[in-house]
């Protein structure tokens, strides 16, 4: 049976001479504390260092009537509990959750399983709560049904952004309205950052609920809108290639890393930010894709050919990157600075890095004719609809060789009839 208390300890008092007053929570022979916000000077002891005051002992008795019931309620499920858990939960069931605060921590998480680009999606998240709510504690209960209205509303209109470089100065730009397709992909990503704060603060086996609400079963999301392919066509990728660019410019690092994307079957620029000499193993790339790498049973390993064309550009920037950009952001935000510098000089409006990748696989498909299945191998996804058929089926690298010569040939066919006629 888990019992509580309060003690003062004698040892515990401070250069003032006060002592804070502890719950002591005893369960399965051990004892946990609890501090409490209340100090109290000898006056209000006794000689045995009890409690005499009698108006702290009616707030205390409130404190200590309030926890046994909640281990009350426990009922049979009590017995799951260690003594620091039950702690933990007496301390914390009515503390206000921070959602702002659960967003950096787990933005934190993710980097530290190198998940970058999905944690720099979440930061945009939570730096436009910080937008809507002019403030940087936002309360997990202020996030309901009817406030994710007027949030959508907010996102639709034009915003005004304050951010800090990473020199320390504040930057301030203003931004376009989201379209559909950017507003689903933003509430989509709350959404899941809002299932992961019930999944880390709900136990529902222990009947442990200290997020009660859920906004989005009133507020829907829906489907994706249809949108645009993110693919250029072969033409505009040559233009890219041959565009002549001031040598150590965003834009030349733009061009080049979009280039080595094409190259090298899509690879993602966190990829390549992170490539070492360790991951060239005869004539090959092979590595683990950062985004799905911790979701996945092969660890999203992937082997492709190191290409004719693709070799220069790997010499130039296989481990200068980190050493040119102290972190994965640094070499993001020179990306897309480079990115609007490469539009300008090329005139071809659509260019992201993303476009390399989707190029890529629409070239694989509908030019090459390519099946499906391959292209997907060679951009490393994983059918859900055969997950049990790969269980059986070694991966054969040579078939992503195959994509991968195939998509560049027809970058560089015209280059070859050219040198053959003459």
């Amino acid at each position: 049976m888990a019992t509580v208390s309060a003690k003062v300890y004698e040892h515990h008092k401070k250069a003032d001479g006060t002592t804070n007053v502890k719950i002591i929570v005893y369960h399965k022979n051990q004892r946990k504390h609890i501090d409490t916000t209340h100090f109290v000077s000898s006056k209000q002891l006794t000689a045995d260092f009890e409690i005499k005051d009698k108006f702290l002992l009616r707030i205390i008795d409130n404190t200590l009537d309030n926890y046994r019931e909640t281990i009350s309620q426990l009922g049979a499920k009590l017995d799951f509990f260690t003594c620091e858990a039950l702690r933990d939960h007496l301390r914390d069931k009515d503390k206000e959750i921070d959602f702002i605060d659960f967003c950096a921590s787990h933005i934190a998480q993710l980097r530290k399983e190198n998940r970058e680009g999905t944690a720099n999606t979440y930061r945009v998240v939570r730096n436009s709560l910080i937008d809507y709510f002019k403030r940087k504690l936002v309360s997990v209960n202020e996030i309901t049904s009817g406030m994710l209205y007027q949030y959508e509303k907010f996102l639709r209109g034009e915003r005004t952004l304050k951010r800090t470089n990473q020199l320390g100065k504040t930057i301030t730009t203003t931004e376009n309205g989201l379209s559909d397709s950017g507003l689903h992909n933003h509430m989509r990503d709350l959404r899941t950052l809002f299932n992961a704060a019930c999944k880390l603060y709900n136990d529902e086996d222990l009947g442990i609920f200290k997020i009660k609400h859920y906004p989005f079963k009133k507020y829907k999301i829906g489907s994706a809108p249809l949108t645009r392919k993110c693919n250029i066509t072969i033409a505009e990728v040559e233009t890219i290639k041959n565009c002549k660019i001031k040598a150590g410019s965003r834009a030349e690092l733009a061009r080049d890393i979009f280039m080595l994307s094409f190259y090298l079957c899509g690879m993602n620029a966190v990829d390549i930010y992170n490539l070492s000499t360790k991951n060239i193993y005869k004539g090959r790339i092979e590595y683990n894709r950062s985004k799905t790498k911790s979701r996945r049973k092969d660890k999203a390993f992937i082997s492709i050919k190191i290409i004719e064309e693709a070799e220069p550009l790997l010499e130039k920037y296989i481990e200068q990157l980190a050493k040119r950009y102290s972190t994965y952001n640094g070499l993001n935000t020179a990306l897309s600075k480079g990115m609007v510098e490469l539009r300008e000089i090329t005139g071809i409006e659509t260019i992201t890095l993303y476009r390399a990748r989707h190029t890529f696989a629409n070239t694989a498909r509908n030019v090459c004719r390519m099946g499906k299945d391959d292209v997907a191998l060679a951009l490393n996804h994983i059918d859900e609809g055969h997950r049990t058929t790969d269980v059986y089926i070694s991966k054969d690298w040579k078939i992503v060789d195959e994509v991968q010569e195939k998509v560049v040939y027809e970058l560089i066919k015209k280059k070859t009839k050219i040198l053959v006629n003459r």
